[in-house]
Parts: C-alpha cells; structure tokens; sequence
C-alpha cells in the first residue's frame, strides 16, 4: 500500500521473551487499534518513542507480537515544522503496525479503508502537533481519545482522557471536565534517563554548540563558536562538544560558514579542517578544527538524545532555548552585536534594531539598557519565568570571554545544578512517560471490556 508502511519484527529484537503469550489467537471481536497522532521530529523523539516502548512493554501488540489482537499505529499529521523524514524515522524503531505520512492524513480522514484495516474499537492519543486533528481523527473512527496536554488541553469536551504536564496545566481546564484529567508530569523530564540508557554518550564533559540554522545567524555563530570549543578545550582537555546539524542545514554549510568564503570568519582564529565521515553511520560524523578539536555532529533524529545529555549549551537565541530549556539543560545565551550588517537578518527584536542606522554603533549599549529598563529578556526560560534563569551574553564579545565563563560553569557541578533545577521548576515532573502509558492501557482495557460485555 502506497500510503501506509507495515513492518514485521521478531520479539527478540526488542524484549525479553517471557513477555510473549504463550498461545495468543487472534479474535476479530476483540481486535483494537491504538493509534499514536504526532507531527515533528522533536515530537517523535521525545514523546512517541518513548510511549511506544513502554506500551509494548505493558502489553502484547502487534507488530511485535504478529497474533496479538491490539496494534500500535502511527499517524503523522500536517505541520509546518516537519521535515518530511519522520515516516523513515519512525520506521526504523519497528514499534508500529501501520505509519501513515502526513501528507495522506486528509485522505485518512475521508476514507480510512484506504489506509489499512482499523479495528471497530481503539484508542487515539495526542503526541504533537494541531490537537484538532486527534478530534477528528477519533470521531471519524469513532475511537476513545487522550491528549497528552503540556501547556493547555484545547478540547476537553472531546475528551475521554486528558493528560497534562502540571497542576497549572490542569488549572486552566474548566472544572466540570477536572474528572477526566490526570497529572502525569513532563515527557521531556525522562528523556536525559531514557537516552543515557539507549544512545550513552562516551565519559566526559559534553558541551552543546548551537550557533542555529539560517544563513544569518550561522554565518556569525559558526565561525564563533568554533573558536570557543578551542579555547574550552584548551582550558578543560576532557571537554567533548557536539553540534547538532538542523533538518534545514548540513556539514557542508557548516564547513561553508568556517572557510574564507564567509567574510566574517576573519575575525576568528578557527576554522575546520577536516569532516571525517563513516559511511556506516552518520551519528560518527564529525569535523576537526585547525586546532586538533573534535566536534561531533548530531543529526535531527538523535540530536535531543544528545542534547540531554550535555553538561552545558551555548547557544543563539531563539528556539533553541526553548528546546534546551524544556531538556532543562544549564545554558550561556550569546549575541555577539559586532558583526550588525549581517544581524539585520536575524529574528526578532534584535533584528528590528539592527536596521536602525543611525544608533549601529551604540546597537549593544542601547539593547542592554533596554533589556534592564524595561526587563525584557532573548532567551524563553528567561522570558517565561520573567526573571534571569540563565546567562544573556550581549554585545561585543570574544570567544574568550565565553570560554572562559563556560570554563567555570563546568567546574562548578553545583551551579549547574542551580540552574537545571531552575529550568526544572519551569517544567512538570519526571515519570510522565510510565504514567501516560498507564492511562493508555486504561482506555484499551475499557474497550475491551466492552466489547465483551
């Protein structure tokens, strides 16, 4: 079939044995789709990996079980955030019966038949994306329907079940649907113990470097943050740095942006001098500074289970401090304002005042007398909590200066722990991944005690 990809796995490729039925049968009264809804990459990896595994774990389904009368599915749905590969993505984990790629979802909708043979009864759960097509999608299946709600559940009265990240969360639910809403904490809390277990990165310090993902922001960022991995390097030799590659970018933009070919890495002492390669497997990617640096390439698939477990991140502003904010990873922001005919490009506040050509030279002074005056903040943990949880560097800064101040973030473990316990605060509480499942398995369990009764 065109529009659904289907997968077969032996039990061993995963779990212990003893969890197979010893004789399981197949009966069509009882057969139950569980459907999984998710839209991007980041959704995928920290959010519907981890449910689909334990699910698995719970109970048998199919496809790790062939006989099993309840499958896991996937349904990825329209989002503008999606690279296009999540399908492949998801395929390679062997966790679903059926994947239906984004672009087939309105077809789903219209006739379902046409995308694989769903079961009378199932379950549908919100993992990422509009929650509106997880409404639709159940109603037209006529499935029980769970949303997992990390800021605000936007359907309650659609809802058989409405799991949310924290009590605040809950607080905005009108009251007369707060029986059908459970606390089951943050996804995202149980990545960094998840992913230390699946993909561990090797001993040492691992530093995150995000100089991000448009021409504007890289052409300044990469050339900078190069020199700061040399001169950290330089201060702790067992510092170990990753950059993760975003869907919209490649190692060879990466290499771009650190040759004589962008003007604005004259001003700095590094460049790469090599991208080494395995063909064999893209996560050992990685390139070698002038210096003798290695920094290790992440591709979009692994780069949150890297991330989570970094020590420290330097990053731009912009989404990826939100990311690294929800991974409660201790982050230093820079926004190095010397190279301004470029950062009128950026995003943004700073962008706008970059395009004022009268105060240029004083573009620093003034953003930071603005910044303190009217309390505004760049990075989001620190606008969402109204208060400075992590360091904004702007102005006209060295790569020295910031490799020296990431130099003491890493030797003070307690600090670190400061501001991860701030970003935390921010957040719900781990657990959520085995507590969204049991109410997964709930939603199945009355639906096959219905279809008995």
């Amino acid at each position: 079939m065109a529009s659904a990809l289907r997968v077969q796995v032996s039990p061993s490729a995963f779990f212990n044995e003893n969890l197979k039925p010893k004789h399981p049968k197949s009966n069509n009264n009882l057969d139950i789709s569980v459907i999984l809804i998710s839209n991007g990459p980041g959704e995928l990896t920290t959010w519907v990996k981890p449910i689909a595994k334990d699910l698995h774990t719970k109970m048998p389904l199919r496809p790790f079980i062939e006989s099993a009368s309840i499958s896991l599915n996937l349904v990825l749905v329209p989002c503008p955030n999606a690279t296009g590969n999540e399908a492949e993505a998801a395929r390679k984990w062997n966790y679903f019966d059926t994947i239906i790629n984004a672009k087939y979802f309105w077809s789903l909708l219209l006739n379902p038949k046409r995308h694989g043979s769903w079961a009378k009864k199932g379950v549908v759960v919100f993992l990422g994306g509009d929650q509106f097509w997880s409404v639709l999608l159940s109603a037209r299946l006529g499935y029980k329907h769970i949303t997992y709600a990390e800021w605000i559940a936007r359907w309650p009265q659609w809802n058989d079940r409405i799991a949310v990240m924290s009590q605040q969360v809950k607080n905005q639910i009108p009251k007369r649907f707060h029986s059908k809403c459970a606390i089951v904490g943050d996804l995202m809390a149980d990545l960094s113990s998840i992913s230390k277990q699946e993909t561990p990165l090797p001993n040492g310090q691992w530093v995150a470097l995000l100089p991000g993902s448009k021409k504007a922001k890289l052409s300044v960022g990469v050339p900078f943050l190069l020199e700061v991995a040399d001169r950290l390097k330089n201060l702790i030799p067992n510092c170990k740095f990753i950059l993760p590659i975003a869907p919209t970018t490649s190692a060879e933009q990466i290499q771009y942006f650190s040759s004589n070919m962008n003007p604005i890495a004259h001003s700095y002492s590094s460049s790469i001098k090599k991208l080494s390669t395995n063909n064999t497997s893209s996560s050992s990617q990685k390139i070698i500074t002038n210096y003798g640096t290695e920094i290790h390439l992440k591709e979009e698939d692994e780069k949150l289970n890297s991330l989570s477990q970094c020590s420290l991140a330097l990053t731009t502003v912009g989404a990826n401090t939100a990311e690294l904010g929800a991974l409660c990873i201790p982050m230093i922001v820079i926004v190095p304002m010397q190279h301004l005919s470029v950062m009128q490009a950026w995003d943004g506040t700073i962008g706008l005042i970059a395009r004022i050509p009268i105060i240029r030279k004083l573009i620093g002074f003034l953003l930071s007398k603005w910044r303190l005056r009217k309390s505004r903040f760049l990075a989001w943990p620190n606008i969402s909590a109204q208060k400075l949880i992590v360091p904004e560097k702007v102005g006209k800064i060295i790569p020295k200066d910031i490799a020296k101040e990431a130099a003491e973030w890493l030797s003070s473990p307690n600090r670190l722990k400061g501001q991860k316990e701030d970003l935390q605060n921010l957040r719900g509480k781990p657990g959520a991944v085995k507590a969204l499942g049991n109410e997964i398995q709930r939603l199945i369990a009355s639906n096959i005690k219905k279809s008995v009764d």
